[in-house]
């Protein structure tokens, strides 16, 4: 089981995967020096990165992170506005300094390898350090994978296949959404109540919920600084933001009393914030993954904004009953885009949205299974395919489509009485096979799709 502060985690964009991931495995890669009594002697360290890894790399700033992670700093402490001076004192020296104290050559060309080539048998989202002596001979060699949503396993771990093992204890145990219509059920309690009496076993309730509106605090001011900043989004694509134009042309229509105003709109225009925050590398929340880091905060907003009595227990209710549905798709799928393709990401956070929104809305357990089932269902196959390895093209405006159909799956549902032919464990095992019989270039290479039909400019 995933607690929320494990699938909600602040961090920097433009990835989970490809930013996060990798900056974690760098500082995991330093502890481990340290731990097996190898750092000292260590005077050089290369970094390998293969799969998706390799070929979206630059444009996802996986470079950066290697960096950054190499350098000490994690994602959770690391502010947007360090990353530029950090990196271009690592460049300009031709060191990394780690830990504020020991100092290791670094040269990009040598020590940056990009192998589009190759493979790793577990996940297509691989990197290895090795570091050398004085000497150039190799004293260490760690391998670890990425898998999404920030998660990073080493090799040893991927092995055992014990990716999701750290909280057996708790004392409801979801393995399906069968498990949990049925504790539920017998248990005499709301999926969201169900969430919360297994992280109370970890923490008591206060912090729960202070963690709880943090997320929300750090979702709300994305939005924030979303729809107010102005430019063109890094990368080379030259795409323009939108949300701050938008906002300012919703804002004018609603005062004006025009019909034009629509609540669609302003929900599109919260995902898009979101999108174009992470898209210029600011500070987003994974939900599940940065990629799809637009769609939960923008209905979480829609709630609190056109649903009469919304309050701060119905966002914790929301973030709780995702929690649950999330830790399915982790546990029992993907949601990795290197992996299963963009269902994976905004189709998973589109079928959690779904059901938190059923849930504030009043929706039986049944119903709000039938919403996340639904959000998922109309995602199956979609692919990753994006334009020049950057998050900007398709993602930012799926993200707004992701919202809109989270609205729409739980509107459906709640007019339903929570029967259905399709389970939410047959759609997540379908997504699953999907994923599977998905072909790679459809799966975050940029090697198909959009990215290979739309000429760069």
């Amino acid at each position: 089981m995933l607690t929320t502060g494990e699938l909600f985690k602040t961090g920097l964009g433009p990835s989970s995967s490809h930013t996060t991931g990798p900056m974690k495995a760098a500082c995991r890669f330093i502890d481990w020096l340290a731990d097996a009594g190898h750092l000292e002697q260590i005077c050089r360290i290369e970094t390998r990165l293969f799969g998706s890894l390799a070929l979206t790399g630059i444009g996802h700033h996986t470079d950066r992170a290697i960096l950054l992670g190499l350098s000490g700093f994690t994602p959770e402490i690391i502010a947007p506005e360090q990353v530029e001076q950090i990196i271009h004192n690592i460049e300009a020296s031709g060191e990394i300094c780690i830990r504020d104290q020991k100092k290791v050559s670094f040269q990009r060309d040598r020590d940056l390898v990009f192998d589009t080539a190759v493979n790793l048998p577990f996940h297509s989202n691989a990197m290895m350090f090795l570091g050398f002596d004085v000497d150039g001979s190799e004293l260490a060699r760690r391998i670890y994978y990425s898998i999404g949503g920030g998660f990073v396993v080493d090799e040893a771990e991927a092995g055992r296949n014990q990716v999701l093992e750290a909280h057996d204890d708790l004392p409801f145990q979801i393995t399906s959404s069968a498990d949990l219509l049925a504790i539920s059920a017998r248990e005499n309690l709301s999926i969201a109540e169900l969430v919360m009496a297994n992280e109370c076993s970890l923490a008591p309730r206060e912090k729960i919920e202070a963690e709880l509106d943090q997320i929300w605090a750090n979702m709300q001011s994305c939005i924030e600084l979303g729809m107010v900043r102005t430019g063109t989004l890094p990368g080379g694509l030259n795409v323009r933001r939108r949300a701050s134009d938008l906002a300012n042309k919703l804002s004018n229509q609603h005062k004006d009393g025009e019909k034009s105003w629509e609540r669609s709109d302003w929900l599109s225009l919260w995902a898009m914030a979101v999108n174009e925050e992470n898209a210029s590398g600011g500070r987003v929340v994974t939900a599940p993954t940065n990629g799809a880091a637009g769609v939960l905060p923008a209905v979480i907003k829609y709630y609190l904004t056109f649903v009469d009595g919304a309050d701060q227990e119905g966002v914790r209710r929301f973030l709780l009953t995702a929690t649950a549905i999330g830790g399915l798709y982790k546990r029992n799928a993907s949601i990795s885009g290197a992996e299963v393709g963009c269902q994976g990401e905004v189709g998973v956070a589109c079928s959690m949205a779904a059901g938190g929104l059923a849930a504030v809305l009043g929706g039986s357990n049944e119903q709000i299974e039938n919403a996340a089932e639904i959000g998922m269902e109309h995602n199956l196959g979609m692919t990753c395919d994006p334009i020049g390895g950057l998050v900007q093209i398709p993602c930012i405006e799926r993200n707004a489509f992701g919202a809109a159909m989270a609205v729409q799956a739980a509107r459906l549902a709640l007019l339903g009485d929570g029967k259905h032919h399709v389970s939410l464990d047959k759609v997540i095992q379908t997504m699953r096979d999907t994923g599977r019989d998905m072909s790679s270039k459809y799966k975050e290479t940029s090697k198909g799709g959009l990215a290979v039909n739309v000429v760069e400019c």
